[in-house]
């Protein structure tokens, strides 16, 4: 899954969606997102967030079952596949192996001219997208530490997701704070230039 995403045209907006502990992780050593990282104030942004999307693309083991989950059109990152296969369990989904397909034939398979992408994870699905974001919404719980755990991004920890996030051409907004007797904070991180389209 080394393709990395800079579509000419395809979503009009891309953005990504993740929780992370403070070491910058989103799952444990086992690859599962513990209670710890949880949060209702969290869950309700990235439910408005997904509300006003038109597709979503994740992981085979990523997913956000939500009331109107089964209403998304949505891309299945694997590697059991060799290019684009339909899900026979949603007729709303695709499986999509980005080594046997580009993003780009995904996206039409799906039936997408345009619209808006919402990206769920994990790590290297949004590894894929880093130069793609139109913005990236990065919550972050302070006092959660996921040793050994799943990172954000390919390059975490000898790298902040910050840091890659930057790297990549994105810059923070303000600081949101999503609870405050928990100390969870959200940034949405902007791309500083237009994506050619």
């Amino acid at each position: 899954m080394e393709q990395k995403i800079t579509p000419a045209s395809g979503p009009s907006r891309i953005e990504g969606y993740a929780i992370i502990s403070e070491d910058g992780m989103l799952a444990n050593k086992a690859g599962l997102m513990p209670e710890a990282l949880k949060f209702d104030a969290d869950r309700r942004f990235f439910e408005a967030g997904l509300d006003s999307v038109d597709a979503v693309v994740h992981g085979r083991h990523s997913h956000e079952r939500q009331l109107h989950s089964p209403l998304r059109r949505r891309l299945i990152v694997t590697r059991q596949i060799s290019a684009i296969a339909s899900d026979k369990s949603n007729d709303k989904a695709l499986f999509w192996n980005p080594a046997g397909a580009s993003f780009m034939e995904a996206w039409a398979a799906l039936g997408m001219q345009d619209g808006r992408l919402g990206v769920i994870g994990a790590t290297s699905v949004f590894g894929m997208f880093l130069d793609a974001y139109d913005v990236f919404h990065l919550s972050r719980a302070p006092k959660v530490l996921l040793p050994g755990g799943r990172p954000v991004f390919p390059g975490v920890p000898a790298r902040t997701p910050e840091e890659i996030l930057t790297s990549h051409g994105l810059t923070p907004g303000p600081q949101q704070v999503l609870d405050a007797e928990k100390g969870l904070t959200l940034v949405s991180w902007q791309r500083t230039s237009q994506r050619e389209r």
